[in-house]
């Protein structure tokens, strides 16, 4: 059967997205048994409503209002959701098809699309080591590479493809295999002074658990966010995390669980020539308040995976 239970993680202040998201979902071809929110403690709830959602009170955190029991649940699968989504009225359909053609067990859509990118941005993104674009790849859609970055198909002909990572606002896949990924062993990406990466370390867990993932391209979805009001302050708190995941993301998920010594000297290449490219592009542009960001990012990062609190992280 292709019951299922839709959850939702929220501050509760999506507004009018929130609202299209709850719509989407009243609409589907194959509704949802239910739909479940989990809303950060102290907020106050939505005034949209269906009338059929239920909100549970969690801990604040990207990461943390994800990696729960989810003990309500009591369908086979679970549909995962941001607040900020528009989608077809057959997109739970197509996503079930999908997953029993391919035998996969998790299936994402290519929310924000890198193959849209242009090229003179693709071509930096590929100079610093943090992202890279793939061409000719009838197999894979995104791929992680040993600088902790990503590496996308530029040219995706097929509707689905295999990941080892993808966009976190909307997956399906059985509650079980979700719960393998123990997802709560990874709450450092939420006391990171600016939290991200959260997606990334979900998916790959999964990838190193044996699970078959589907990147879901010409999906029909809408983001309704689109990461607006942007601050320099925001920006440079990004910059600062963006380094920061980086640097603890790789120890922890590339280089740790490497057996083989010349790939772990291939991995420590990989991540120094992505730190030295970040600081040194900086550096030559006098941009020297955010060479001081990177810096202090890089330094913390390292303190982190030298701590006893990291060295208490389950291995991968």
């Amino acid at each position: 059967m292709r019951d299922y239970i839709a959850v939702i993680r929220t501050l509760g202040q999506a507004g009018s997205k929130y609202w299209r998201l709850l719509n989407s979902l009243a609409t589907q071809s194959i509704p949802p048994k239910s739909i479940l929110v989990y809303i950060a403690s102290g907020y106050p709830l939505p005034k949209e409503t269906i009338g059929i959602e239920k909100y549970i009170y969690v801990e604040k955190g990207m990461l943390s209002q994800r990696a729960l029991l989810y003990e309500e649940v009591d369908t086979e699968y679970m549909l995962f959701l941001d607040d900020d989504l528009e989608f077809p009225s057959n997109t739970v359909q197509r996503m079930f098809e999908l997953l029993e053609r391919d035998e996969a067990d998790v299936i994402s859509p290519d929310i924000f699309s890198n193959a849209d990118r242009p090229l003179r941005s693709e071509v930096m993104m590929t100079l610093s080591g943090r992202m890279r674009a793939r061409r000719n790849d009838d197999i894979w859609g995104y791929k992680v590479m040993r600088t902790g970055g990503y590496s996308y198909n530029k040219i995706p002909t097929k509707e689905v493809y295999l990941s080892e990572t993808n966009a976190g606002a909307c997956f399906l896949c059985k509650k079980k295999d979700f719960l393998r990924v123990k997802l709560h062993d990874e709450l450092w990406v939420d006391a990171m002074p600016y939290p991200l990466g959260e997606d990334q370390v979900m998916y790959y867990k999964m990838h190193r658990l044996g699970l078959k993932q589907l990147t879901w391209y010409n999906h029909g979805f809408k983001h309704l966010d689109g990461g607006g009001n942007s601050t320099p302050e925001k920006e440079s708190k990004r910059l600062y995390g963006d380094v920061y995941f980086k640097i603890v993301f790789w120890h922890r998920f590339i280089l740790r669980p490497e057996k083989n010594k010349l790939l772990r000297i291939w991995s420590s290449l990989a991540i120094s020539y992505m730190l030295a490219f970040t600081t040194i592009s900086s550096l030559l542009r006098l941009r020297f308040d955010i060479l001081k960001v990177k810096y202090n990012a890089i330094i913390e990062g390292v303190r982190f995976i030298k701590s006893e609190e990291y060295k208490r992280l389950p291995l991968i």
